[in-house]
């Protein structure tokens, strides 16, 4: 098969100031406009430019954090994608990688994919809470899903399977709650059990002090009878400076989906984000009574949320891709809400100061998904990439991510 994706190791040695950071070599699609590969945003007064002034400032000093959230639907909790640019971005800054930053244990409820850099072992039933629930019986947070146990014996296990990137990882804190506060989760690292450190009922986190590990460590949920354990979220941190890169997304999700978690500000807190990278549309937009109005006033509540935490936050706007509607078994037909999203992601970007990342003009414009799907670059339903299509699409955003990077500081340096 045909290869669109060189390597991703990008040969950046020491980094300075001056340098010019390398983007990824990718082969041209003769249906697709790589022309368009890039960061819109205003150069004079776009947010992105105070927040790539504070990365150069972190890069140079390698003094500081910056952290970086990515929020979608199932295009992010596949991984692939996510991953990809977490890969380009960190093996370019090899000396400024810092914490794993959020995860969530998808694969411990039956039929819930996870992303490929870490699997998740289980050893009993978990039941499972997505925000897209028409009835959400359990508060949500941040990570818009949860999974939830009632048994004594009931274990997790998190190992890390990239061989590219080694985050290390000394403070745990899980994201949760029992309903009747009885339930207190345990880590357990080389057979060793470890109570956290710290509880804050209110914040409904459990923090945990360990020895410094890179590899995997399993929780415990003591479950009585009884008793249930909900578990939100789980992020890894340490003492390193350097660049965290988080990625939160839930099949079938909406913009309004995560407006019904109760703790997403809360949790997000924890995550301090200095750029959210906003990908979720394509739900909204399979409906046939798509109100481009709505959904837009509904991005700007969910950015309302984010500046709650950070008022100075850079907000970058995937357009939707290029998608198909299913009419009928073995029939589909394009959807034109693409184009109607598209317009509304560049009016966020403008009311907001922010980004657009044209993914939709990138891809080709309508009608082009048939063509990735013919290249082996999109699944059959003409909605999802396949996973060369997804390492592409991270390839491509990186290079227009750090084209504009390099493009701020030579004009302000």
């Amino acid at each position: 098969m045909e290869r669109f994706i060189c390597t991703l190791i990008i040969a950046l040695a020491v980094f300075t100031s001056s340098a010019q950071n390398q983007t990824i070599d990718v082969v041209e699609l003769p249906f697709a406009n790589f022309e368009a590969d890039t960061l819109s945003f205003d150069e004079e007064t776009s947010c992105l430019i105070d927040f790539f002034q504070k990365f150069d400032s972190v890069v140079t000093t390698k003094t500081g954090n910056i952290n970086i959230v990515q929020i979608g639907a199932s295009h992010i909790q596949a991984g692939t994608m996510s991953h990809r640019i977490r890969q380009n971005l960190l093996l370019s800054f090899p000396d400024l990688i810092a914490d794993r930053g959020l995860i969530f244990p998808y694969s411990a409820a039956q039929k819930c994919n996870n992303p490929s850099d870490y699997s998740v072992r289980k050893s009993n039933y978990f039941s499972l809470i997505r925000n897209v629930y028409k009835n959400i019986e359990k508060p949500l947070g941040v990570s818009g899903i949860a999974v939830y146990c009632q048994d004594s014996a009931a274990d997790l296990q998190i190992v890390f399977r990239d061989s590219l990137l080694k985050f290390t990882t000394n403070r745990i804190t899980l994201l949760g709650y029992s309903d009747s506060n009885k339930v207190i989760p345990t880590v357990i690292l080389d057979s060793v059990e470890m109570a956290p450190t710290f509880i804050d009922s209110a914040l409904r986190r459990f923090c945990y002090d360990i020895p410094i590990i890179s590899d995997s460590f399993s929780i415990h949920f003591p479950c009585d009878t009884g008793e249930f354990f909900t578990l939100t979220g789980i992020f890894l941190e340490n003492d390193l400076p350097g660049i965290t890169f988080s990625s939160i997304g839930v099949n079938g999700a909406s913009v309004t989906d995560y407006l019904r978690c109760d703790y997403f500000v809360r949790d997000l807190e924890l995550l301090q984000p200095d750029m959210v990278i906003f990908g979720i549309g394509i739900n909204d937009a399979s409906k046939d009574d798509f109100d481009t109005i709505a959904f837009k006033n509904n991005y700007l509540q969910l950015i309302d949320s984010v500046r709650k935490i950070n008022p100075d936050c850079a907000f970058v706007f995937f357009t939707n891709n290029d998608s198909y509607k299913r009419i009928a078994k073995g029939k589909y037909s394009v959807n034109k809400n693409g184009l109607s999203a598209r317009d509304v992601f560049y009016r966020l970007a403008a009311q907001t100061e922010g980004a657009v990342w044209d993914q939709f003009d990138i891809m080709g414009g309508l009608k082009s998904m048939e063509q990735w799907r013919q290249k082996k670059l999109a699944k059959f339903d003409r909605v999802h990439f396949t996973n060369e299509g997804y390492n592409l699409i991270g390839d491509l955003f990186f290079n227009a991510w750090i084209h504009a990077y390099n493009k701020t500081q030579n004009a302000h340096n």
